[in-house]
């Protein structure tokens, strides 16, 4: 097995190599002008990729579809092999996400989004809009960390929702008020992978994360609450 500082000799065809190279996650020592990967289409998934952002922002397609596509393109293009798709795809992350889908549909369907709803309203007859916003922004941020991004949306929407509607809002304000709040975790190692990626490599403890996520995670809602009401108004 491989490991960090290994020195290995490679031999063979030199169109083949940089595409060995980079499937063995090597870097050339010996003959520097031999590249890392395949570049011969390195601009090729960026054009496509900005392609499908533009069609998306001005509405011309769905996101899923958009994305799907480019992902199929890259595939028929050959700038992305096969084996590098499968081994780019975060499989338990799509496990868990899979596994919680049925859980908030189960929360919605049995009434257990309205108990939780109710319980927040019941401290929401005492909350402004943005207060309520603030409320669900902080509870979404501290729910990731012991599930997901993407898995805390699935859970924490449909109260959300429930509780905008108990209070008399626009549902819209109060979902993306989860969203912003699931994908900024910035208060332990483990609630998002990047958070975990760099702990080895800059020598952090858990205790580092806080001291300045939790800055960071204030001014996030000090930011965001006021972006979500002007953006999506909290009408009743």
């Amino acid at each position: 097995r491989f490991r960090a500082g290994d020195v290995v000799v490679l031999r063979g065809d030199l169109t083949q190599m940089p595409e060995a190279l980079g499937e063995l996650g090597l870097l050339p020592l010996a003959e520097r002008t031999i590249p890392l990967g395949d570049t011969r289409r390195s601009l090729l998934p960026v054009g496509v990729l900005a392609v499908a952002m533009l069609l998306v922002a001005f509405g011309y397609l769905p996101i899923a579809i958009a994305f799907f596509g480019t992902a199929v393109l890259l595939l028929l293009f050959r700038s992305i092999t096969l084996k590098e798709a499968y081994a780019a795809v975060d499989w338990p992350i799509l496990i868990l996400i899979g596994a919680l889908i049925p859980v908030s549909d189960t929360l919605r369907t049995t009434g257990g989004t309205e108990v939780i709803a109710a319980l927040l309203s019941s401290a929401g007859d005492f909350l402004s809009g943005p207060a309520a916003l603030v409320a669900i922004m902080v509870a979404a941020m501290a729910v990731t960390p012991f599930l997901n991004n993407a898995a805390t949306v699935l859970v924490m929407g449909p109260t959300a929702a429930a509780f905008a509607q108990k209070l008399g809002y626009k549902p819209d304000p109060f979902l993306m008020a989860v969203a912003i709040g699931a994908a900024c975790d910035f208060l332990t190692p483990i609630g998002h992978q990047s958070n975990t990626l760099v702990m080895g490599p800059g020598g952090y403890r858990f205790g580092d994360y806080w001291r300045l996520g939790l800055p960071l995670s204030l001014l996030v809602v000090a930011v965001g609450v006021p972006l979500i009401a002007f953006f999506w108004p909290l009408a009743r």
